[in-house]
């Protein structure tokens, strides 16, 4: 049975680096998850982790409720999230990899396909508001349940179940029913 986050908190607190690394294993995907939702850049929200678990070792003495040490987490990622996108220039670059396309691929047509997908895709989750991004990406890409993501965003389990609600109609409206009948 896995270590409880309070124990491996309090492991931390007392120097065990082993521990810390436990705790950023078991919540890299959710930190990522929220970063990505607020800031929409794969790369930035990588950073945004980065700089969120080091913020976090740093202040382990500041979270006041070790049981409670995601949300806590969670909060610093989004703070830092929100502080990214507020600071981001004006300037938006494509990806690299988009940029270049892939030379080696067997399918350009198919590529250019799922380029498009995840083009459209990225655009319609921007018209959704932070909290839905957040709450559909936590639900549908991770896998978490309506009460889990309920209690880390401090939401009663309906207006989380409202809110995937309404994201998903949103997306559905912005996508058009055809999107992935194409690919």
């Amino acid at each position: 049975m896995p270590e409880a986050d309070a124990r491996l908190v309090e492991l931390a607190r007392s120097g065990d680096s082993a521990a810390f690394e436990k705790l950023v294993r078991r919540h890299l995907r959710a930190a990522y998850s929220v970063a990505l939702a607020t800031i929409g850049e794969p790369a930035d929200a990588e950073d945004i982790c980065q700089d969120a678990f080091i913020t976090a070792l740093e202040r382990l003495d500041e979270c006041r409720n070790a049981e409670k040490f995601l949300s806590w987490l969670l909060q610093i990622v989004r703070n830092r999230a929100h502080s990214v996108r507020r600071y981001q220039t004006v300037r938006r670059a494509l990806p690299l990899d988009d940029a270049l396309g892939s030379a080696g691929s067997e399918d350009p047509a198919r590529d250019m396909d799922r380029t498009e997908i995840r083009q459209r895709l990225t655009e319609a989750m921007e018209g959704l508001t932070a909290i839905q991004r957040e709450v559909v990406l936590l639900h549908d890409l991770q896998g978490w349940r309506h009460r889990e993501i309920g209690e880390l965003l401090g939401l009663p389990e309906g207006t989380v179940r409202a809110h995937l609600f309404h994201a998903r109609r949103a997306l559905r409206a912005r996508l058009g029913t055809g999107l992935f009948e194409e690919a």
